[in-house]
């Protein structure tokens, strides 16, 4: 598959992330970002926004030079929309993520192991997905297709459970954990497991990462067809979603408390995961301008989160 990258730039974008991950995941745990470090979490996560924002300009001021203001323009473009839609996304991992948290019952100085490790996963699960998905549509054209009606598919359902809850009680993973493993009554330290008569029990921390794990697969099968109706460049694909990725857990933190006020973003994120799947149905029909969906994509993200501050959230039902 075609991309505007040499190797040179897979080499230096490689070896920046596992600097940036070294960065994220050993400076920011050496500071102790818990929830009380609100405001250390908060400029770590505008460091990585800024960072985000800085390579894509200078995406956009190297490819000027080399392959034209148009092209410049286009990819800048492509790269700056699926960012968009991954950190959406990411947000709503978030969510997740803190509902894990809750159910659970995990006290904040516990949940940093959990959290580095389900950054992991995430940046890990998108780079081999990025990977199958561009080799997938350079040898079957008709799996855009596949990804527009699955996308379609999962925005609709976003849509129609918007607001509710999901019962982890019938969660089939968590069901069958339970039932087969040798559980602990309680959490021993950030252990996921301890040794009890030779026999290896599992703590509920190692229940949460593993249901952390579950939700990274469910978040990049959501997200890699996103990106590929943007672009089919890997190197814009691979570079948004791993910028995206970053600063996940310092994010964390930042939302940890503010999940209730953004109550509306799973229906904006719904109609943005529909226009994309609509976009990658139509793509040999009508491509749709990428400036065109970066327009659509950020007024229907805005209007959900303008909504969810203006509008209450309903109080719960009794007995809720």
């Amino acid at each position: 598959m075609e991309t505007i990258a040499t190797p040179a730039m897979w080499a230096g974008f490689f070896l920046f992330v596992v600097v940036a991950t070294v960065v994220d995941l050993k400076v920011l745990s050496a500071r102790g970002a818990t929830r009380g470090g609100l405001r250390e979490a908060l400029a770590w996560s505008a460091f990585w926004v800024a960072l985000a924002l800085a390579f894509g300009g200078w995406l956009w001021w190297h490819l000027h030079g080399t392959s034209g203001p148009e092209a410049a323009r286009e990819q800048a473009l492509a790269y700056f929309t699926g960012y968009l839609i991954e950190k959406s996304l990411s947000v709503d991992n978030i969510f997740v993520f803190l509902m894990l948290f809750t159910y659970f019952a995990v006290p904040p100085e516990l949940q940093r192991r959990t959290l580095v490790y389900g950054v992991l996963g995430a940046i890990a699960l998108r780079i081999v997905m990025i990977l199958v998905g561009a080799w997938l549509i350079a040898q079957f054209h008709w799996i855009l297709y596949v990804f527009g009606l699955f996308l379609l598919a999962t925005g609709g359902k976003m849509l129609f459970f918007a607001g509710e809850k999901p019962d982890l009680e019938k969660n089939p993973a968590l069901r069958w954990m339970r039932g087969h493993l040798a559980l602990t009554p309680g959490f021993e330290g950030e252990r996921f497991w301890v040794l009890k008569d030779g026999v290896r029990t599992y703590t509920p921390l190692f229940l949460v990462l593993v249901m952390i794990g579950v939700t990274d697969i469910v978040f990049a099968v959501d997200s890699i067809p996103a990106i590929f109706a943007i672009t089919d460049d890997p190197f814009i694909v691979m570079t948004s979603n791993i910028f995206a990725v970053l600063g996940l857990r310092a994010l964390y933190f930042v939302l940890a408390d503010m999940a209730d006020r953004f109550h509306l973003l799973s229906y904006g994120l719904a109609l943005v995961l529909m226009f994309i799947g609509t976009k990658m149905l139509l793509i040999d029909v009508y491509k749709i301008p990428v400036f065109l969906a970066l327009g659509v994509v950020g007024a229907l993200i805005a209007a959900s989160v303008v909504a969810s501050l203006v509008v209450r959230p309903r109080p719960p039902a009794r007995g809720d």
